[in-house]
């Protein structure tokens, strides 16, 4: 559409020939000049409008694919919920893939003892060794890619632990009998527990600076885990 020129910047704005009435001259241009594009474009607000709705729908659109493409966490045993039912879904899962696919490998079956779910370390690592192989074979970015890794890599590492872990073990030493310690399984206690408050104040504080000393009772201990008295 046609639309009156816009008069060039009148000669009352301030040019004394400074620095400052130069600038405040060659300003006023700039304004005139943005000013004449924008009246030549016609309305912007509709136009405006229509980009924020495009952007909008791009940006939902990216995160929905992303979304897709994101792998699913596994599960983990060791912070599993407490509710009863969802505890038996893991294991009845986890079993169920443990006789359909693992133990059908010789050497997979070698290394599971009757024992097996009595250690909770050894259920996560079944755990996630079995939602990889899902991924792998199953998951919407299956490939063969991922079942190479899972069998030279990954199956193996498994096996590799568990039969340092509880290649040994038995359904037996997990009974509590006259004479016997604790039986393998429950988590160790975490040694220096009640040291916690003392380095919380440190690190939050003075991480900079020495630590602190432990309490004077602190005796050491032939033996004792970090040598000092638990």
């Amino acid at each position: 559409m046609n639309t009156p020129p816009h008069p060039e910047p009148r000669a009352e704005r301030p040019d004394d020939g400074s620095a400052t009435g130069t600038a405040v001259v060659g300003l006023a241009r700039q304004v005139d000049d943005l000013t004449r594009r924008l009246d030549m474009l016609g309305p912007v607000d509709g136009r405006i409008d229509e980009l924020a709705k495009v952007v909008a729908e791009t940006a939902q659109s990216l995160a929905t694919l992303a979304a897709r493409r994101r792998p699913a966490p596994a599960p983990s045993w060791l912070l599993a919920p407490t509710e009863t039912e969802k505890v038996a879904q893991l294991l009845d899962e986890l079993t169920e893939w443990l006789r359909r696919v693992f133990l059908r490998y010789p050497d997979g079956a070698a290394v599971v003892p009757e024992c097996w779910a009595w250690h909770s370390d050894v259920v996560e690592e079944l755990l996630w060794l079995m939602h990889a192989w899902c991924a792998a074979y199953q998951g919407p970015d299956a490939s063969v890619q991922l079942a190479g890794d899972w069998h030279d890599r990954q199956r193996p590492g498994v096996i590799n632990r568990l039969r340092r872990s509880v290649g040994s073990c038995s359904i037996e030493a997990h009974q509590t009998r006259p004479g016997w310690g604790a039986p393998p399984g429950a988590a160790a206690p975490v040694p220096g527990i009640r040291h916690t408050e003392l380095i919380v104040g440190w690190w939050a504080t003075g991480r900079e600076q020495a630590p602190p000393e432990p309490p004077a009772d602190d005796r050491a201990v032939p033996g004792a885990i970090g040598g000092a008295l638990r």
